[in-house]
């Protein structure tokens, strides 16, 4: 292997990594080493900062196989570098599954290669004598253990079971009967203790991280520099403000890593029952568990402690902590037999059949004198809990363009300081300074330019949005994400129970008798029906069961069953222990129905009506469908119900007994937005027993049904859907649905929800795979509104193909929506990837969505440079949720721990709340960017100034200004709350833009214009002099004294007190509070400024008490700022200055730019959407658009600008491609890139 070669770690998936090997180097060692001594320690916490640096300067690259230190690079937009070292271990053999048939007669040495035999053990020692432990290589990185692999030459991950690809008659028949306790002992060296160990760090080791950051070690380095400078008083206040920040930091981080120990360790340990073969078992603590271990599942059930596989026995389990859901759910067995059997174990194709990790099981079913066994496949961080507590633990990084730009426009003002310091070391050379007061005066004005107060100032805005969601019932747990949300410009919602109310009402049912549809009936709860073969489907065909005498399941089967009237009763584990076989749940008519059906219709009166059930298949949501064999009390034969998807089952059906109107009675309920489900029967053959159907496959069973008919379930929409898409709509931002739904369903509560206009064509992406040499193909159906509303109309018309197509629509991009099923969005990934933006720029529904796949789509939205939100209800969003860029959870289960934000209310009116305060926050961050920015450049030329005069700043003024002035003012004006509605105009994303450059060169360039006025003027009056304690400028009429006496000695040796500095400080201190208040804007994102009250009064008290101490100064005042006496007239001057300096900042940022300007340049990209204005405005706008944008355009280098981010630019595309959309009835191939219209 080449010694700089690059391997890649966790290949395609979402943690891949680059990985490099190296040794460590002496000399490279001795040098840094020198280098750290000479800095002072400043290389070394460089190299601490910088791990790529940290390892390339002390190491040399070799091979990956004789690396000591490793080097990482993730590959995603992030680069971020992490370093590792390479650990060595001793086992018997190289690989956790290996095949080691001496293992049981050895003894296993521990991880550190310390092999001690035992007593017990030294005949088998004797027998085997040649046998060493291998050396094996292993690094680890974020939880996760990376084993060195010969045969790849790269490091991988031991997952667990599904590793060495069991199939599943073999986990039936191989691994049954558990591990020995020597070959537990040995995988457990390869998969460590089975526990999520949440380690929370010292409060020192947090310290150290906290105070490493390079924002606390430059204000180490201000602190100290204003310490040897005497200026005291300020450096105690910013170590103060300093250790309030790092203890609130510590608290905060330290409570978070408690909550999240506590979270998960709550019941992470737990005493099991190992089987350990030949039916004998041990009680084991459940950190000794490893994958191959067969555990016993109690019948009070248990918090699971692994990821199993339930290969004997049934379950019953709340899965709340993974998919949102706290309906309970059915575990069934593993098949043994038939064709699944021979297929490989997939934990994501067996969901139905896996415990997973952190889950709890209520209760077990199980066979009389069996036990419910399962097979341990994943343990401690490798689980599904495991590997959502990594995403906690380990995040992302926020990825925002302000947070960029911040960093850049920091260079910018480091560069202006390196300026000043090259000033100010030259003059004070030329102007004999000492060398000691020249190197302190140089770094002192870096400290001035770059605040050290900035990031706490900027976080302020981020601390109040988050109390004001608070306040609104929504919680957060990644505060950096509320700026994020004020940039969303595209919004994903979940279907049913987000935009619909989760809860379905049976709307009516309509059966089929003699293979035609019968008029639809509202009530299936009747005497009449009690004893039809339709209501015993209802009945039935569901995962029901009694949880402390409470009926719980899927919230469809709750109301199909309770429609039904019918009674559910499940036998005790006595009455199961006494049986053989396992005793049935058991449904019933009530005994009222009973009598009256057998009044009515005498020849049913011997007519069993109790009904077994016997087996369950349950629900898969890959194929669509349940179903159950049933036994009737007193009958020889059993039945199956089918339950599932209407086109599924009636495929499933013999053809006679499917009406010929199915599809036309399908599609009426569809888009009118019901949820139809279809029902199928089928008399099984008396010779099947009841051993005979435990072992029957599904497949056998789920053919030549007889169909039943429709079960038509209606799925209100929310009260408050509507208003929300509707703000969102008129704000500009684009929302889509992503539903496991059916299609036709989704575009109908798409239309009544106002996600798709009733004027707009909604077109149908159907694509196939490639099937029969034939190639992927995509079919474009055309839908229009329906011609009649309302779901109390039996039939609703929506038309389809060309009749629809309008070739002269002047706005095509405003005229269609496309929508794509899951299968079909699965087809045009893989082979038609040109097309996967150009449908996501204009995809509206996206229905049959698995959970994967809408985690794709959030990501191919992101592609687009979409700022994507996600709102769901924790079920099967979590991955979506996660991936957002603002994932809103509706929600508090343990589910919402993956979501940056969580809703109290079960409704998407969070979501404008959180945009409107997302905006806010986002524009309080500007507003106190910039004023930050502009402080720190102000008090440079102040001090840039009076350096030219050998003087500087006092100590008191500097703390006046940095406390009384910036700080408080900072925190006060990030107080302004959201504005009340969310406008079409969105906030700007970066920093590096023309309006916010504008407004920030403009401003300094009137403070500097008017300092440098004030500065200059004050020595052209008639009383200056150079100050000294004699002077008396208040008092010029009295005698002067003798000028030869006092300007030769000054008595302050610094030089404070003069004339110019006491000018230079009014003028600066009106300059901040002008500033602070031309850029703490309101509308339209924020609440004006006059409703901050607290901002309001403060700046009001500190301009009285500015206009105060300058027109009528007070000698305490004058004496603690050092501050001397000028003359009133001198006084009345300053105050024009700074009046008119007001009033010129205030001309620059509100009538030239954000009138002026705005309007005329910056706003390009708004475009068409602009809000409309009246006939009188829209006159002048016309006339001023026309002359004055194109000069100002030009001037500002902005003429034909493309857009920057790529939905734009595709969007102008697409208004240029004639053949786009593709036209009604046409077909695209793969392999061809036309589109053949078919005949």
């Amino acid at each position: 292997m080449k010694a700089k070669e690059v391997k890649i770690l966790n290949q395609g998936l979402e943690d891949e990594m680059e990985v490099w090997g190296y040794q460590p180097c002496l000399w490279k060692m001795i040098l840094v080493g020198v280098g750290a001594v000479c800095s002072g320690g400043l290389l070394l916490l460089l190299l601490y900062w910088l791990p790529e640096w940290g390892v390339k300067s002390t190491c040399t690259p070799t091979s990956l196989r004789d690396a000591q230190t490793l080097l990482l690079r993730t590959t995603d937009e992030f680069k971020q570098w992490f370093r590792a070292k390479v650990h060595v271990m001793l086992a018997p053999g190289k690989k956790p599954f290996d095949d080691l048939d001496l293992l049981s007669k050895t003894q296993i040495p521990n991880g550190d290669g310390d092999h001690i035999p035992s007593d017990s053990n030294s005949e088998r020692h004797e027998n085997f004598p040649h046998r060493q432990p291998a050396q094996i290589q292993y690094f680890v990185h974020h939880s996760t253990k990376y084993y060195w692999n010969d045969v790849m030459q790269n490091f991988e991950v031991y997952k667990g079971l599904e590793d060495v690809n069991v199939t599943c008659a073999s986990i039936h028949t191989e691994h049954s009967s558990g591990l020995s306790k020597a070959l537990q002992d040995y995988r457990r060296l390869f998969f460590g203790e089975n526990e999520i160990a949440v380690i929370v760090p010292s409060l020192f080791k947090l310290l150290i991280k906290e105070v490493l950051n390079p924002f606390y070690i430059f204000q180490l380095f201000s602190v100290i520099l204003w310490s040897t400078d005497s200026y005291y008083y300020y450096a105690s206040a910013i170590v103060f403000m300093s250790i309030i920040s790092i203890v609130t930091s510590l608290y905060t981080v330290k409570k978070q890593y408690v909550m999240l120990r506590d979270m998960v360790a709550a019941h992470s340990v737990v005493r099991v029952s190992v089987c350990r073969g030949n039916e004998d078992t041990e009680q084991a603590m459940s950190t000794e568990l490893v994958p191959g271990d067969v555990i016993i599942i109690p019948a009070n059930g248990m918090i699971m402690p692994c990821d199993a596989i339930l290969f004997n026995g049934t379950c019953i389990v709340n899965e709340s902590m993974l998919t949102g859901e706290s309906v309970p759910v059915t575990k069934t067995s593993l098949p043994s037999s038939d064709e699944e059997a021979t297929r490989a174990y997939d934990i994501e194709e067996h969901k139905k059949h896996t415990l997973f990790c952190g889950t709890h099981v209520i209760q077990t079913r199980f066979y009389a004198g069996e036990l419910v066994k399962a097979l341990v496949v994943r343990t401690g961080f490798s689980t599904e809990k495991g590997q959502l507590v990594r995403s906690i633990l380990y995040p992302k990084p926020t990825d925002f363009k302000l947070y960029r730009d911040a960093y850049l426009f920091l260079l910018c003002l480091v560069g202006v300081a390196g300026v000043g310091f090259l000033y100010t070391i030259i003059l004070s050379i030329m102007n004999k300074v000492p060398a000691n007061t020249i190197v302190i005066e140089s770094l002192d004005i870096i400290t001035i330019t770059v605040p050290p107060a900035l990031p706490a100032a900027m976080t302020a805005g981020i601390v109040f949005a988050q109390r004001r969601l608070k306040r609104i019932g929504i919680f957060c747990i990644s505060p950096q994400r509320i700026n994020m949300c004020g940039q969303l410009n595209v919004v994903c919602f979940d279907k049913t129970g987000t935009l619909t109310e989760d809860g379905l009402d049976l709307w009516g049912i309509q059966r089929v008798e003699d293979g035609s549809f019968r008029p639809p009936e509202s009530e299936a709860a009747k005497a009449g029906l009690v004893n039809s073969t339709f209501v015993a489907c209802m009945a039935t065909c569901h995962s029901l069961t009694k949880i402390e005498g409470e009926l719980s399941g899927d919230p469809l089967d709750l109301k199909m069953f309770s429609a039904t009237g019918w009674v559910l009763e499940e036998p005790t584990e006595e009455e199961t222990a006494l049986h053989n076989l396992i005793m049935p749940t058991v449904v019933r008519p009530p005994k009222n129905f009973i009598h009256e059906a057998n009044q009515n219709n005498p020849l049913t009166q011997n007519m069993a009506c109790e009904i077994g059930i016997v087996r369950q298949f349950p629900f898969s949501s890959a194929l669509q469908r349940m179903s159950v064999v049933v036994r009737r009390l007193g009958e020889k034969h059993m039945e199956a119900f089918l339950k599932g998807a209407p086109e599924v089952v009636a495929s499933l059906c013999k053809q006679h007994t499917v009406p010929q109107s199915f599809t036309e009675t399908l599609e009426t309920y569809t888009r009118q937005g019901f949820r139809v489900i279809a029902l199928a029967h089928r008399q099984l053959e008396s010779k099947l027993s009841w051993h005979k159907v435990q072992n029957l496959s599904r497949d056998v069973l789920e053919t030549n049904m007889e169909f039943l008919g429709l079960i038509i379930m209606q799925n209100k929409i929310k009260e408050e859907t509507a208003g929300v898409l509707c703000e969102l709509r008129h704000a500009n931002i684009r929302t889509l649905m992503v539903t496991g739904d059916n299609m036709l369903t989704a575009i109908s509560v798409a239309r009544d929800c106002g996600m798709v206009l009733p004027h707009e064509k909604v077109i149908i992406a159907d694509a196939l795979p490639p099937k029969d040499f034939h190639p992927a193909s995509i079919t474009w159906h055309y839908t229009e509104a329906p011609t009649q509303s309302g779901k109390d109309n039996q039939t609703v018309e929506i038309n389809l193909e060309e009749i629809m197509y309008d070739g002269q629509v002047s706005q095509p991009e405003q005229s269609y929506h496309f929508a794509v099923s899951g299968r079909a969005f699965a087809v045009i990934t893989e082979h038609f990837p040109q097309l996967v933006q150009k449908l996501v720029l204009k995809a509206t529904v996206f229905a049959r969505m698995a959970p994967d796949q809408k985690t794709q789509l959030v990501e191919v939205l992101q592609g687009i440079d979409y700022i994507v939100g996600m709102c769901g209800d924790g079920a099967n969003d979590c991955g979506a949720l996660k991936r957002a860029h603002s994932g809103i959870s509706l929600s508090e289960l343990e589910a919402s721990v993956a979501s940056p934000f969580t809703s109290s209310t079960s409704n998407i009116s969070c979501v404008p709340n959180l945009i409107r305060e997302g905006r806010a926050a986002l524009i309080t961050s500007f507003c106190v960017f910039k004023f930050m920015a502009l402080c720190s450049i102000i008090q440079y030329l102040s001090v840039t100034l009076l350096y030219s005069i050998l003087s500087n700043l006092g100590d008191f003024q500097f703390l006046f200004i940095d406390i009384a002035i910036i700080l408080i003012t900072v925190f006060t004006m990030s107080l302004n709350p959201a504005w009340k509605e969310l406008v079409l105009r969105r906030p700007p994303s970066s920093l590096i833009s023309g309006p916010l450059l504008f407004s920030v060169l403009t401003q300094i360039l009137t403070c500097l214009a008017f300092q440098v006025l004030a500065f200059l003027l004050v020595k052209e009056q008639s009383w200056y002099e150079i100050w000294t304690p004699q002077s008396d400028a208040c008092n010029v009429s009295s005698s002067s004294p003798s000028p030869s006496v006092n300007e030769t000695i000054p008595h302050d040796h610094k030089n404070i007190k003069n004339y110019e500095n006491t000018t230079l400080f009014y003028v600066s201190c009106f300059q901040y509070l002008a500033v602070a208040i031309i850029f703490s804007k309101g509308k339209p994102f924020r609440q004006p400024s006059y409703k901050n009250w607290s901002f309001m009064l403060y700046c009001m008290v500190l301009y009285f008490f500015l206009f105060l101490i300058m027109l009528y100064p007070i000698p305490a005042i004058d004496s603690f700022l050092e501050l001397v006496c000028v003359p009133h007239d001198w006084r009345v001057t300053l105050v024009i200055i700074v009046i008119v300096n007001a009033v010129v900042s205030f001309l620059f940022e509100i009538l030239i730019l954000d009138i002026i300007l705005w309007r005329l340049v910056f706003r390009g990209n708004e475009g068409a959407n602009r809000p409309t204005e009246s006939s009188s405005a829209n006159m002048t706008q016309m006339s001023i658009d026309r002359w004055g944008r194109p000069f100002l355009s030009w001037l500002f280098c902005r003429r034909n600008k493309p857009p920057r981010v790529r939905y734009r630019h595709l969007a102008l595309e697409l208004q240029e491609d004639t053949d786009w959309p593709p036209k009604p009835s046409t077909v695209t191939y793969a392999s061809t890139p036309a589109s053949l219209t078919l005949t």
